[in-house]
């Protein structure tokens, strides 16, 4: 993978250890984006817990941490890819390992948006899946998101279930 120059004014590379507080910054802004919040502090035990988790996927052999660096600002994407494996779950002559890249936590900073960030994090992130044998990407977005909804739809994802989410008392509650 390593350093992909563009020639639009960036460069897609391996994120390191010095890039994580800022990759932090962008998760926040990520989960605000989605949930529709206003901006607000991070609890500093959830920083640090991030800071902690993705330092150790920088380590990782199956995991894939890019930024999108800046000529002229620094840091302003990122993205994450990971392979995840399971084995087949019926009767087979031999184990079959099934492979899947989970693509997770993609962010461009708003301003630099329509720069094709998002589709050069993207071919790295593709790129990485490829060389770990990975025939399918999966990923999730939040359902009220539209314009992640577009985005991903534009690159041939299709929803192929639901999540749904709720909280324990709630269901709690609806049981009792």
């Amino acid at each position: 993978m390593g350093r992909k120059k563009t020639d639009n004014g960036f460069v897609i590379r391996e994120a390191r250890e010095e890039d994580l507080p800022l990759m932090v910054g962008f998760l926040v802004k990520l989960a605000l984006h989605v949930s529709g919040e206003e901006p607000q502090d991070l609890r500093e035990s959830e920083r640090k817990r991030l800071l902690k988790a993705l330092s150790s996927s920088l380590k990782a052999q199956d995991k894939h941490l890019v930024v999108a660096d800046s000529t002229e600002a620094g840091l302003v994407g990122m993205g994450y890819v990971y392979v995840w494996s399971s084995q087949g779950i019926w009767a087979q002559t031999e184990p079959v390992e099934f492979k899947s890249g989970m693509i997770d936590d993609v962010w461009v900073e708003p301003e630099f948006r329509n720069r094709g960030i998002f589709k050069a994090l993207l071919r790295d992130l593709v790129a990485f899946a490829e060389s770990h044998n990975v025939p399918e990407l999966i990923l999730e977005y939040s359902a009220s998101n539209e314009e992640a909804r577009a985005a991903w739809t534009k690159l041939g994802f299709r929803p192929t279930g639901i999540r749904a989410a709720a909280f324990t008392s709630t269901v709690k509650q609806a049981l009792a």
